[in-house]
């Protein structure tokens, strides 16, 4: 089941998929919404206001002057004719807020997809070594019937079969242990994906340096948020400006049980029109809005702080990415020598193996290092493709833009 695994899903239709199902990602599209509605309803506060109410009043003493039961019911028209510039300040801190969501959502795409990649080629990377444990195991296996044979016929001892059979039972449990990884692994990459994965491609990404360096996303969000928080700061200000709102209601009134004086009744309102105009001024309040502008002030600045630090974090991963691509690429011209003498050394001592010239214990040591640089140089290759992915990541760009 295992060597299956690299057949179908290439790295491209993972990220896609990733896009669409990741949890993490759907969780921040929707935040994202969520900020979009309260920046839409921050707007919608210029609007006046209309209300409607009713009431309905019985008593069940009366006097002379009182109707025992009324009831009515009207509307109430209300404007902000001014408010300080509260509701400025708050569109652009909700303004903010929905830039940082988004920022946030674009941010967890790339780092999910980073991570995918990491995955992707560390099975990648399992499954060469797993593929290369196997080679081994049928040559060790096969050593190991041709000694039985030679101990039945008395020409060999049974050290020599115990050997081979320790080295067989050895690979046997590597060979699961390996499985077990693969396994691990795989979970871990569907969980991210979204989906189950029933095999993988050979994906490459293009081999492209000096690229353009675009500020993380991550940093975006931050220096939004900052932003917000200085909104908000200002919103906080309004409150010491004065507050004016006009407000136009009428009503209108029902009676029941009306008062009656000589034998006629009591003249009463039957509507009401009511405009008023207010005007609010915070003089003291002893300090309360001071302190809760300070603090927010200090929320700002330990909002600079942290980007600062992923400023200077971004650069030096930019750096450590091309010196891992050219440590991978270095990496790859020493694993293939390696892979290289090995074979041919394994050949060699082989031939003199089954001659009887060098014992198991040498070819035990020379099939190890096949089975080993063999699995080194896969690994090396792996490595050179995810040294790219990181190097876009840190330079701010989508990975999956530079797949081949």
């Amino acid at each position: 089941m295992i060597p299956a695994l690299l057949l179908c899903d290439d790295l491209k239709s993972l990220l896609d998929e990733a896009k669409k199902s990741n949890n993490n990602i759907i969780a921040k599209k929707i935040s994202k919404q969520s900020k979009q509605k309260e920046m839409e309803s921050s707007k919608n506060a210029y609007y006046p206001t209309i209300d409607l109410n009713g009431f309905y009043q019985r008593y069940d003493k009366k006097n002379t002057f009182m109707s025992g039961t009324t009831y009515g019911g009207g509307a109430t028209v209300g404007f902000d004719l001014y408010d300080g510039g509260k509701k400025y300040h708050t569109i652009k801190q909700k303004k903010y807020e929905f830039s940082s969501s988004n920022y946030q959502y674009k941010d967890t795409q790339k780092s999910i997809a980073l991570l995918i990649v990491e995955d992707f080629y560390n099975i990648k990377t399992l499954i060469s070594l797993l593929n290369a444990r196997e080679d081994a195991s049928k040559a060790v296996k096969a050593q190991l019937q041709r000694m039985q044979k030679f101990y039945d016929a008395k020409m060999a001892t049974s050290d020599d079969v115990d050997r081979l059979q320790a080295a067989y039972d050895k690979n046997i449990y590597a060979i699961e242990s390996l499985k077990f990884k693969i396994l691990t692994l795989k979970q871990s990459l569907e969980l991210k994906v979204g989906r189950e994965i029933d095999s993988f491609d050979n994906s490459k990404f293009k081999k492209i340096q000096d690229t353009d360096v675009t500020e993380l996303d991550s940093i975006k969000a931050l220096t939004a948020s900052k932003n917000s928080v200085l909104s908000k700061s200002e919103t906080i200000d309004s409150i010491y400006y004065p507050q004016i709102r006009f407000q136009d209601s009428y009503t209108f009134y029902g009676y029941e049980d009306e008062p009656v004086i000589f034998n006629q009744p009591v003249e009463q309102l039957d509507k009401q029109n009511k405009l008023m105009a207010t005007i609010n001024l915070r003089l003291i309040d002893f300090g309360v809005i001071s302190k809760q502008k300070e603090a927010i002030k200090l929320k700002a600045k330990a909002l600079d702080e942290q980007i600062l630090y992923k400023t200077k974090e971004q650069k030096m991963q930019q750096k450590l990415a091309k010196a891992r691509i050219k440590t991978a690429r270095l990496n790859i011209k020493t694993a293939k020598s390696a892979m290289k003498a090995s074979k041919s050394a394994l050949e060699t001592i082989t031939q003199k193996y089954n001659a009887g010239i060098v014992d198991n214990v040498v070819y035990l040591d020379a099939l190890s290092s096949q089975t080993e640089s063999k699995a080194t140089y896969e690994k090396s290759l792996n490595d050179l493709e995810l040294a790219y992915a990181i190097y876009y990541y840190y330079n701010g760009k989508n990975i999956e833009d530079y797949l081949q």
